[in-house]
Parts: structure tokens; sequence; C-alpha cells
């Protein structure tokens, strides 16, 4: 596990990115100016942003959503600190990232927990991180969860 600063708006002690940690110097990159020094905290739901729901598709199973998993391993390929999270537990998101050879190195509940990640990758209009990527649904017009349309 890296060892990190701390970071504020974080539930998690050790997990920091550089614009939040106080005196932290800034490295200067050529020509291009200063670039974060750090990781950033770098979220990602399941339902619609790593996977495409069969419902979705029409096709029997849940699809991984391949574009998006390729901007994840991105993320983590440069030494982010990433997290994968669903509405549906904890569990539910280990659970997926499983199925999906993905590794991170925390899994949420993401209505309950209290990061705040430096961005956030989402199919909803919610706001969940400092920077907000919403994610495009496939098939927009087919409702998800039935049972909590009233």
């Amino acid at each position: 596990m890296r060892r990190l600063g701390a970071h504020p708006q974080s539930a998690f002690v050790g997990i920091g990115c550089r614009r939040h940690n106080a005196g932290a110097s800034a490295q200067s990159n050529g020509p291009r100016g200063n670039l974060m020094s750090e990781p950033l905290i770098v979220a990602f739901d399941v339902d619609d942003t790593l996977i495409v729901p069969a419902c979705a598709t029409g096709l029997p199973t849940d699809t991984p959503n391949y574009a998006t998993i390729a901007i994840y391993r991105w993320f983590q390929d440069q030494g982010h600190v990433m997290v994968i999270w669903s509405g549906c537990g904890k569990d539910y998101a280990k659970q997926w990232a499983g199925k999906l050879g993905l590794i991170a190195d925390y899994y949420r509940d993401k209505h309950s927990s209290m990061l705040k990640p430096d961005i956030a990758f989402d199919d909803s209009d919610i706001d969940l991180g400092v920077v907000n990527v919403k994610v495009k649904r496939i098939n927009n017009s087919i409702v998800r969860y039935p049972d909590r349309v009233g």
C-alpha cells in the first residue's frame, strides 16, 4: 500500500493529494508548469459506469463497459488511489471488481461513505467528488430499478 499524506475530507487516514496538503511543494515539469506530485483519489461507480446492466443491452448478463474500464486502468497505472463503490454496497462493489479483474485500494458503499474523491466517475447527476465525470448511460430510456420507481 502506498504511503500518502492526510486528506482532510476523507474518512481514510493516510490518503491525500498535494492540493489538500498545506505546505506541499509543487514540482516543475518543464514548459507545462507545476503538476501534481501526489496521487489523486479517483472513484468509479459500478452499475452503468463499470458495467452495463443486462436490462440496457437486452443481453442475458451484465456487460463490462470496456471504455470506462480502460480509463480506470489508466488512472491506476498513473499511481492514483483507486476506489470502486456502489449504491448497492461495498460487497457488491468488491464482487464486481473481481469479476472485471480490477483491483482497488478501497471498496465502499457510495451513499454511506464519508469520502469526497478528487474525481468521481458515475452515470448519475450527483455531486460525489471535487470533479464529477458523468458516464453516458447506454439505452437510457430503460428503467434500471423498477422497484425504486414510485
